[in-house]
């Protein structure tokens, strides 16, 4: 399979394919200076187009799930497709996961940046979407170890649209065991809870005194088996937590995530200009699963944390907004900054 990869000089390096502009290995030293790669994968095209647990992909039109595959906008009812639990989950059965993305590399930054940008053209009607999408991702290796990755996007009609980027990382390396013993801190005091289908109820509770207190930091093996009903309901994490972004501009990213692992020292901080984070404990993966150099991902060996706007917000209108207009541009920024120590 065709690869692309962006280093610096720091020994950061992400390597990427055009199919689903998916990540395909992402590299960083650890607190002696040894570099692993830190996020799962394949070895081959026909795994990748087989898999159904979005390693590494690009996501949209929209990520995360929408109820029963239905929405309205301007008294319109659409319809896009949906899954064998009858709902609509990250852009459908090929969403831009799926898609052959056009990518231009760049010349190297004068601040030694190294640049790709891919695009790709989602025609009126696909997966039931209304309206022509043209979306662009840029993905940026920065000298100050991160990957930063700018989503755009404009529309002939009016759409819903939430892009994001769906790596599971494993700090300790791709091939390490379980993700549990990772210290995961929140910047997040709220989360929206879901019902027995992993539809969003509508609320957005406080979660303190709940397993999904992570504004410290705390391993997220404590309490991932915890007796709690939205536990249970996503065997372990799979829920969208509320950024607090303390009135910061829209365009500007906060820190929403940090994630620490004690034996290789490696740390990353997510900071985003999305509304939420979708937080994914890796509880699909098992022993069916085998990755880069046969190497089997059992459960929970890696974590998935996904900027994004809210699932199923094109039926909540208390949700941030998610309707994107042709007079719009849809824009989005995550950054995933690596070190080593705790933050």
């Amino acid at each position: 399979m065709q690869t692309f990869t962006l280093a610096n000089a720091a020994g950061l390096s992400v390597r990427f394919m055009a199919f689903g502009g998916i990540i395909v290995s992402l590299h960083t030293p650890d607190r002696d200076g040894i570099v692993d790669d830190v996020v799962l994968g394949f070895d081959s095209l026909e795994d990748y187009a087989k898999d159904g647990l979005y390693v590494g992909a690009l996501i949209g039109r929209y990520a995360n799930r929408i109820a029963r595959g239905e929405f309205t906008i301007d008294g319109e009812r659409y319809t896009v497709t949906t899954r064998p639990d009858g709902h609509h989950l990250h852009g459908g059965r090929s969403g831009f996961h799926k898609a052959i993305w056009n990518v231009a590399m760049a010349e190297p930054g004068d601040d030694g940046s190294a640049r790709a940008t891919l695009t790709h053209t989602s025609p009126d009607g696909d997966e039931g979407y209304p309206g022509t999408l043209n979306a662009a991702v840029t993905y940026t290796v920065t000298p100050r170890n991160e990957l930063v990755v700018d989503f755009r996007a404009t529309t002939d009609r009016p759409t819903p649209v939430s892009m994001t980027q769906h790596s599971y990382f494993n700090l300790a390396g791709h091939d390490r065991g379980d993700v549990l013993d990772h210290e995961l801190t929140l910047n997040a005091s709220r989360f929206t809870p879901v019902d027995g289908s992993l539809i969003p109820t509508g609320e957005m509770l406080s979660v303190c005194g709940t397993p999904f207190d992570f504004t410290h930091p705390r391993p997220i093996g404590a309490r991932i088996d915890a007796n709690d009903a939205q536990i249970a309901r996503g065997d372990g994490y799979d829920h969208n937590f509320v950024i607090d972004r303390a009135g910061a501009p829209p365009d500007e990213p906060v820190v929403a995530a940090r994630l620490y692992e004690p034996r290789s020292g490696r740390a990353l901080e997510v900071l985003t200009t999305a509304p939420g984070i979708q937080v994914y404990s890796g509880n699909g993966l098992n022993d069916r699963v085998t990755g880069k150099q046969w190497r089997v991902y059992r459960r929970r060996c890696g974590i998935a944390l996904e900027p994004q706007r809210f699932p199923d917000s094109p039926n909540r209108s208390h949700f941030p907004p998610c309707i994107l207009r042709p007079d719009e541009e849809y824009r989005s920024r995550t950054i995933y900054r690596f070190s080593v120590g705790r933050m």
